[in-house]
């Protein structure tokens, strides 16, 4: 694996553990093995990690198609929550001992991780310290999409592919919270009941019903990409936005630009993993601002489906692959 910013090498080298991934392949592939312990750089903190979450990103790394960015930890795990346990030059409003959730590019899969001190967020209140580590992605995650790029204003419908999904439990509760009408898709009765429990409107399984059939939306968040591109304008209304953020579906497929145009329509296409600490810390101090308020109100929660110890990563990638979980599925060090 390439080194990475943070990591000691040579002289007296502390160790931990992590998942490591030697080579490529199934879940088997995942190894919790001895490296060396993170330090932390300028602007950045160590945290001592008490859970992290497993994504979808997560399982493409494991079978090679997804790599860290240049100078990220080599270790899957997109988020964590946990305690400070060193503090770099340069790190302001953090100190060692607190408790704190982070965004990663990588490392959460591991007992220590090195975060740009941007990227950090206090546990909110009324959420223990392991739930937390369910937070950092999906908040990130649906915040800059569907509030930052698509701008989801009060009285529009926002529909939300994969609704009982981590991203897609905490997307349905911030429509709600903004005063938004909310439709899913998902896979069965039971995922759609839960979606409901958390305030969906129009409840659709994809599996017996077309949802451009029965929806418009202001706002779509996708996750299917090319399979879905096609309904996705149909459902659209005029002025509509869709925001592509997963590929599940395919990568390529064919626009018809007329009906866009006549839609006044506009498609992004987003990924959080790669971009600069700056435009992290930018979306992560949006977070703070206004979906913790609502976390620590009760308004909206965290949506986990277990929690399992990391030694069990390769059951848990097992898990999300069958897509039979709702919400998040934790790892526990």
């Amino acid at each position: 694996m390439a080194a990475f910013r943070g990591a000691r090498s040579g002289g007296n080298v502390g160790r931990m553990r992590a998942i490591t991934i030697p080579r490529p392949g199934g879940p088997e592939a995942l190894t919790w093995s001895e490296v060396p312990d993170p330090v932390a750089g300028d602007g950045e903190v160590v945290v001592e990690v008490a859970a992290t979450a497993v994504n979808r990103a997560d399982l493409l790394q494991r079978q090679g198609f997804y790599d860290p960015p240049p100078g990220a930890s080599p270790y899957p795990g997109l988020e964590c929550a946990g305690r400070i346990t060193e503090v770099g030059s340069g790190v302001t409003g953090w100190a060692v001992g607190d408790e704190v959730c982070a965004l990663l590019a990588g490392g959460g899969y591991a007992q220590k991780v090195a975060v740009p001190f941007g990227q950090l967020l206090p546990v909110p209140k009324g959420v223990d310290l392991v739930t937390a580590a369910a937070l950092p992605e999906v908040t990130a995650t649906v915040w800059s999409n569907v509030f930052m790029v698509a701008h989801l204003r009060p009285g529009e419908t926002l529909l939300v592919h994969g609704g009982s999904s981590g991203i897609g439990t905490m997307a349905v509760q911030l429509g709600k919270a903004v005063g938004a009408k909310v439709a899913v898709t998902a896979g069965s009765a039971d995922k759609l009941a839960v979606c409901r429990d958390l305030g969906a409107d129009i409840l659709i399984n994809y599996r017996e019903q077309d949802f451009a059939e029965l929806v418009t939306a202001d706002v779509i968040l996708d996750i299917m990409g090319a399979k879905y591109l096609a309904r996705n304008l149909d459902a659209l209304a005029v002025n509509g936005r869709l925001v592509v953020i997963g590929l599940q579906g395919g990568v390529k497929a064919e626009l018809d630009l007329g009906a866009l145009l006549r839609k006044r329509a506009a498609i992004a296409a987003t990924s959080l993993r790669p971009r600069p600490a700056a435009e992290k810390a930018a979306i992560v101090a949006a977070v703070h601002e206004h979906v913790w308020p609502l976390i620590e109100a009760g308004t909206v929660r965290p949506v986990v489906d277990r929690a399992l110890p990391v030694e069990k990563a390769a059951e848990a990638h097992r898990l999300v692959e069958s897509s039979t979980h709702v919400g998040k599925v934790l790892l526990t060090m």
